[in-house]
């Protein structure tokens, strides 16, 4: 008998809609000692099954058929309290972004120890708590008693969650997208952690994800997912490398392949780096030393027309505040910025603006970049009406655009909230294209998206340089992504350039040890799908 078993478990969404269910008929089995992935786009139902589970389906959203049995009880008909006793000592979840879940104003201590006295556990809590954190692989778990969560980073943050759903030994745990937003290194250890404790203890995992290179890397079985329905499930080996269903097989199309593509041949030299630097203080006041910190240390690289250039690292690694720098966001501490020969870094805020519109940024989060009270088309006009483009002309341009990104020219008339997350991205793109730019800089965009939306703005931007000559500068912690699009890449690590040579060299011989960590924490790495096999 399974240890989970979801049987036609069907919940309803409000009338109106594009669908009536939020997921129907929806049956998974989940055996101790075993690993589930569920996997699937945003919107196919994965979270909201794992909801149920937990029995933390939002009000509104009534379950209208099936059952959820857990060790022979049925989860649905179980009392509000005898759930609450259920969740945390027999059944555990890690969600996707820990810093919500987590409690901004407790110590990670207070916050772990909170499970087992919910749980009318008693005893020597805070060495159960120690354990817990030396279990999770976390360093100098005594310190981390009293750290806050905005003093961790995202890995460590991450780690702390898998303590608290691990604390009471729940024999299931369900890891909501756990690894979406952190660094490929990060990441694998993650995964690595996971497989351990389940190994270990015998816990069964049910682990949520929209990624196939990450499915490769620990499931034992799958369950594909699409628009609330399971259209393909079975043993990993099978699914991964003899996919049955057409979504199977075009998710897996869609995962970047890591292949490093041939070098473009560039043109004259657009921007040239020499020794830029840039440190932040933090902390400090009137009787208080801060800290520096070296954000970017000496960096140097060039960058030729119509080449694409990947700056690859972890967080925290410098590559955003590097990019940052090149438009002067940040103000660099010294070195040279030559934009076609000329010192960005010697230029006065006045003196910058042509430059501002030749030099644009597309972000990593395009909600937040957004203007949520503008409409699309006062957004996407709001640079050429800046620097002196006549509004109908301008918006006759934002109509080009959305063409050009694959959106309806109705969208000049909505707001951001009414788009997916890659409909913005291709928004944001659309606005730094207004001013026609010859540098292009990409700040992680496509780190949040599903791999099929993340391999069509992949396919955009690549078509886009091509058709109007674009320079760009491309940021990445996915060398499987960098791989796709990049000319030539350079590796940061704690502000420094540690390798930078063409894509198949980085790829094929890298030459330092962190490029060569960060190749073989890609999930997947040895997975081949069998369309690319073939």
């Amino acid at each position: 008998m399974s240890l989970l078993a979801i049987e036609g478990l069907t919940i309803a969404l409000p009338p109106g809609g594009e669908r009536a269910h939020a997921i129907e008929d929806v049956s998974l089995a989940l055996d101790p000692g075993e690993i589930l992935c569920v996997v699937g786009e945003s919107g196919s139902g994965k979270s909201m099954t794992a909801s149920a589970v937990m029995g933390l389906v939002p009000e509104g959203l009534p379950v209208v058929a099936g059952r959820i049995v857990f060790e022979g009880t049925d989860l649905l008909r179980l009392p509000p309290e005898d759930m609450r006793e259920l969740r945390g000592r027999r059944l555990g979840m890690v969600f996707q972004e820990p810093m919500t879940a987590l409690n901004p104003l407790m110590t990670v201590g207070e916050q772990i120890a909170e499970v087992f006295r919910v749980h009318g556990e008693t005893g020597d809590v805070r060495g159960r708590v120690l354990r817990l954190l030396e279990d999770v692989r976390l360093p100098d778990p005594p310190a981390l008693l009293g750290a806050y969560p905005f003093r961790l980073s995202g890995g460590q943050r991450q780690r702390v969650m898998i303590a608290m759903a691990l604390a009471l030994g729940p024999s299931v745990l369900i890891a909501d997208e756990p690894t979406t937003a952190l660094d490929v290194t990060t990441q694998m250890q993650i995964l690595r952690l996971i497989r351990q404790l389940q190994q270990d203890k015998g816990t069964g995992v049910l682990f949520i994800t929209h990624d196939f290179g990450v499915v490769a890397e620990i499931a034992d079985r799958v369950a594909v997912m699409q628009r609330g329905r399971v259209v393909e499930q079975g043993p990993a080996g099978r699914v991964l490398n003899a996919p049955e269903h057409p979504y199977t097989r075009a998710l897996i199309d869609a995962v970047p392949h890591g292949r490093a593509r041939a070098a473009a041949t560039g043109g004259g030299e657009v921007l040239r780096l020499q020794a830029v630097r840039k440190t932040f203080r933090r902390g400090g006041g009137l009787f208080r030393r801060g800290t520096t910190v070296v954000a970017v240390k000496d960096a140097e690289f060039t960058l030729a027309k119509g080449e694409t250039l990947g700056l690859v690292g972890e967080s925290g690694s410098g590559k955003s505040t590097l990019a940052r720098c090149v438009v002067r966001l940040v103000e660099p501490d010294g070195g040279t910025i030559a934009f076609h020969g000329t010192d960005l870094r010697r230029l006065s805020r006045g003196a910058m603006k042509p430059y501002r519109r030749r030099i644009q940024i597309v972000f990593q989060d395009p909600y937040a970049s957004l203007n949520p009270r503008r409409k699309i088309g006062d957004i996407i006009a709001e640079g050429p009406v800046t620097h002196g483009v006549p509004r109908p002309e301008a918006m006759a341009r934002v109509r080009e655009l959305l063409r050009l990104v694959q959106l309806d020219e109705g969208a000049i008339d909505r707001y951001p909230h009414e788009f997916s997350g890659g409909q913005r991205q291709r928004i944001g793109l659309a606005r730094a294209l207004a001013l026609d730019p010859e540098l292009l800089i990409a700040d992680e965009p496509v780190s949040a998206l599903d791999v099929s939306v993340q391999a069509q703005v992949l396919a955009l931007l690549d078509d886009i340089r091509h058709r109007l000559g674009l320079t760009m500068l491309f940021i990445t912690h996915d060398l499987r992504v960098a791989a796709q699009v990049c000319d030539r890449i350079a590796v940061m690590q704690r502000g420094e350039i540690v390798e930078l040579g063409d894509t198949a060299q980085v790829f094929g011989s890298p030459r330092h040890a962190y490029t060569r960590e960060l190749l073989d924490a890609i999930p997947g790495k040895h997975w081949m799908p069998p369309a690319r096999a073939a």
